[in-house]
């Protein structure tokens, strides 16, 4: 890939922690320009883009849950954020009946 996906003049959509909201647009990281710039970055290696958005996802948990306890995101809208969107992932199965 030749040159970065991140437009050139424009702050980087990077986490501002540990609040992990974006320094350039304030929406929760990853906003949708990050989700787009990782994807780019990521294109030839989407188990590492998988890897490393779960070591964000364990980042945020930890800082978000000391900032505020009782307002810290679930577990399900963490995954969702930092996990569920990106391309590679396997659909889930329901357990088989007892």
């Amino acid at each position: 890939m030749s040159g970065s996906p991140q437009p050139t003049g424009s702050p980087p959509h990077t986490p501002l922690r540990p609040m992990w909201c974006c320094r350039a647009c304030g929406g929760p990281w990853p906003c949708a320009t990050a989700r787009l710039v990782l994807k780019a970055e990521h294109e030839h290696d989407l188990i590492g883009l998988a890897i490393y958005l779960c070591g964000q996802l364990h980042e945020a948990t930890r800082d978000l849950y000391r900032l505020n306890p009782n307002e810290a995101p679930g577990p399900q809208a963490l995954f969702a954020r930092f996990v569920g969107w990106t391309p590679f992932r396997r659909t889930i199965v329901s357990p088989p009946p007892d």
